[in-house]
């Protein structure tokens, strides 16, 4: 609900409330973000006094904004915007140069509009659905240009958005350094921000930072998202932990260059900033034109970070991701990537495909290798159409023998790249983003694509809409690479040049719009070397997105928590593959490569027709469980009960929307030896409902113990022998049981004492064997 009252405008949702008012000179004081607040009185009386800080006489050593007000100067104000020139020297939300040379900008107050409907931009993507908005307009009188802010309430997910729009009304062009999203100045600065950055294979890792004095910057000037700083960040108290405390999550709907700011002022203020990078970047608004910059997303909750993730996740499936595939079950996936690399031929993926259809995939995907002549990563891209020496028939005749099977046909495309070892490149060398003439830096070996370009737009549009027909495919997982070098664009003019990448962006959604428009059935997954997009501007087209190129299950569990400060589990890719892992040579047990997937999107990365019968049992077990709590796992509440990144283990959980059900997986990273503790403490549970928590039965394999067997074998037994080996298919131990019922208050407030751990003193079927990467899954269904 959005309120207002005279100049104050009052921005609520279920449980929190922004504020801020207009001063007499024009500018925007931010007062207040954070749990809801009551502000009108039973008489209609606003009382903000308390809010509005108090000022006599300016601080030494800074500026008046005019002579009228000499008692404040802005750079001492909590403002909803900020620019150069008038006294603000913080990082400003909007930097402009004018016809005459001039960066300083005068924007003030002009009017405000309160909407009952979203109003979308142009050429980005944005959220969508129920809520109520505020549009507020402020002019710049000496150079007639216009600043809107608009702000959108989504109550039910405590979520509000904010965005910010230029226009040129003068007669001259103007050059736009900045235009920041979001800016929101706090009076308190001791704050822990958390940012999650990393790198290839190492996606979102958390870093916290206990603010201080200066200025703190999270950024990517990649031309993407990137892997190492995703745009989300978090801010928190000291003593916020998962489940109390304040706690702040912001994040920006763009797939490009973006950057965080968060500075501590010389008088103690906190000033927060997220939007396009100004890092190469430079906008010619031409007279009647305008600049629209990205939606950003902020939320608020007392309930710790889990609360806040809570908000995020919601709003992400109701308001981003959005068409056929928003709420529908994601199919379980085999990929043939790992299996078989470049090294594919029909023969050799349909005989994967029978194997995983056997097991229980549903939709199988030909990756890498299948066009031009594609035998390694130095040719052919952009060359989209098949290399017949290994798909006789075509795409639409392994298509058709895969749905013959009873699956689903899925393929894999890097349309944003191009390969200078091929037929496209060859008929249009001024596609490939390059200086003319300059020696070129390569990624890879391939260059990127010019998107800024319209010609390959729709050549990629043309190109892709005919090979999806014609091949009749129900998924597309979409690959890029690399990211950008020598960012220049030949399809624009040598001013134009500080616009490439923001272009390449917007040129990227106009093609995947118009895609995922005429394929609406289509599941299309996006990647980026694994999660080197993963932001919500890419999930508007991309219902889910392979979040890392690492399958290890330890790195998995830790960059699937990263995500899950923000991203719903739904929208992670999240596959099982061989061991040793091909990222790490790590060895983990396949029911925890499982348990971690699980909670995901889940599919496989290895070749089934290779693996031995106890393996493909194992699973088609595991398969037939996943489909079994697939909704809950894919569309349930998520919970972070321990965290990798503070101690040994992890713990999750996922709860039914109406509470009935749910699943809980802890893992263990390094045995810690003579350690038999075992106590979880569940999440999200209706208090007053009855619960039975049990987990599934299971056996232990021998082979577990090594030459441990002969403390009770009547023979000696080498470890690894033969008869080791035989005695293994024979003798199978039973594993630990859990099974109890107790109540939902009881289960989260007292938890739930496991069995006890080996810790090396003795073994029987109340044992609970837990070695190194160990995990278990446990499920609770409420009692009638």
């Amino acid at each position: 609900m959005i309120k207002q009252v005279d100049n104050t405008y009052i921005l609520e949702t279920n449980n929190s409330s922004y504020v801020f008012r207009v001063l007499e000179s024009g500018h925007p004081e931010h007062l207040y973000y954070g749990k809801k607040i009551r502000l009108i009185d039973s008489k209609g009386q606003l009382l903000l006094d308390s809010l509005c800080e108090k000022h006599a006489f300016m601080p030494g050593n800074n500026n008046a904004y005019d002579k009228e007000h000499m008692t404040y100067t802005l750079n001492d104000m909590r403002l909803e915007f900020s620019s150069n020139g008038k006294g603000d020297n913080r990082q400003p939300f909007v930097e402009i140069i004018h016809g005459d040379g001039s960066r300083t900008s005068d924007f003030v107050f002009e009017k405000a509009e309160i909407v009952s409907e979203k109003r979308l931009p142009k050429d980005l993507p944005s959220s969508y659905g129920e809520c109520q908005g505020l549009i507020v307009t402020f002019l710049d009188k000496n150079y007639n240009l216009e600043l809107e802010l608009s702000y959108y309430v989504f109550e039910e997910c405590d979520v509000i958005t904010r965005s910010a729009r230029l226009i040129n009304n003068s007669d001259d062009k103007v050059r736009i350094l900045r235009l920041m999203s979001l800016q929101v100045d706090d009076y308190d600065s001791d704050y822990t921000l958390t940012s999650f950055n990393g790198a290839w294979a190492r996606e979102m890792e958390m870093c916290r930072h206990q603010l201080t004095r200066g200025t703190l910057i999270n950024e990517s000037c990649a031309g993407v998202s990137s892997s190492t700083a995703n745009p989300f960040f978090m801010l928190g108290k000291k003593t916020t932990n998962e489940d109390k405390g304040q706690a702040y999550g912001f994040n920006l709907v763009y797939s490009g260059n973006h950057v965080e700011y968060a500075e501590v002022s010389e008088f103690g203020k906190l000033r927060i900033l997220s939007g396009i990078n100004p890092r190469g970047f430079e906008y010619s608004l031409e007279p009647g034109c305008v600049f629209e910059a990205p939606e950003a997303v902020m939320t608020y909750s007392d309930a710790g970070y889990n609360g806040m993730s809570q908000n995020m996740h919601q709003f992400v499936k109701k308001h981003i991701l959005r068409g056929y595939w928003a709420d529908k079950e994601r199919p379980v996936l085999l990929n043939s990537w790992e299996a078989a690399y470049f090294n594919i031929s029909e023969s050799k993926l349909l005989k994967m495909a029978k194997a995983g259809k056997e097991a229980g995939i549903e939709l199988f995907v030909m990756d890498d290798g299948w066009f031009g002549e594609r035998n390694d990563d130095t040719s052919s891209l952009g060359d989209w159409y098949p290399n017949k020496k290994k798909l006789p028939s075509g795409v639409k005749g392994i298509s058709d023998k895969i749905h013959d099977l009873g699956m689903k046909f899925g393929i894999w495309l890097e349309p944003e790249m191009i390969s200078s070892n091929s037929e496209l490149y060859k008929k249009h060398p001024d596609w490939a983003m390059q200086i003319p003439g300059k020696p070129h830096s390569e990624g890879r070996n391939q260059m990127i694509i010019d998107m800024a370009n319209r010609e390959v737009q729709d050549y990629l549009i043309e190109t892709i809409s005919n090979l999806l027909s014609e091949g009749e495919v129900d998924y597309v997982k979409w690959d890029m690479n690399r990211t950008m070098t020598d960012v220049y664009s030949p399809s624009l003019l040598a001013d134009k040049q500080g616009e490439v990448a923001y272009k390449y962006v917007l040129g990227l959604y106009r093609v995947l719009d118009k895609l995922t428009n005429t394929f609406p059935n289509v599941l299309f997954e996006g990647c980026a070397s694994g999660g080197n997009r993963f932001d919500l501007g890419a999930l508007c087209y991309f219902p889910q997105i392979w979040a890392s190129d690492d399958t290890d299950a330890l790195e998995r569990v830790k960059i699937q928590t990263g995500y899950s400060y923000c991203y719903p589990l739904c929208t992670m890719g999240a596959h099982v593959s061989g061991v040793p892992n091909h990222q790490t040579l790590r060895i983990t047990p396949l029911s925890t490569r499982f348990n971690v997937a699980a909670y995901g999107s889940l599919g496989y990365e290895c070749n089934f027709s290779d693996l031995d019968n106890n393996t493909l049992d194992e699973i088609k077990e595991e398969i037939k469980l996943y489909k079994a709590w697939r909704q809950v796992f894919q569309y349930g509440r998520f919970y972070r009960t321990d965290s990798i990144f503070e101690c040994n283990e992890a713990g999750w959980m996922v709860v039914s929307e109406d509470k009935s059900e749910a699943v809980f997986m802890n893992f263990q990273g390094l045995v810690r030896p003579n350690d038999q503790r075992g106590r979880v403490k569940l999440r999200g549970l209706d208090r007053d409902a009855l619960y039975h928590f049990y987990n599934l039965p299971f056996k232990i394999d021998i082979r577990m113990f090594g030459d441990l067997v002969n403390a009770v074998s009547p023979v000696h037994i080498k470890n690894g022998s033969f008869a080791h080996n035989m005695l293994a298919k024979f003798v199978k131990m039973d594993g630990e049981k859990e099974d109890y019922k107790a109540y939902g208050d009881s289960l989260m407030e007292g938890g739930v004492m496991l069995s006890p751990k080996f810790s090396a003193t003795g073994f029987n079927d109340k044992t609970r064997v837990y070695p190194d990467f160990s995990s278990r899954m446990y499920f609770l269904e409420k009692v009638d």
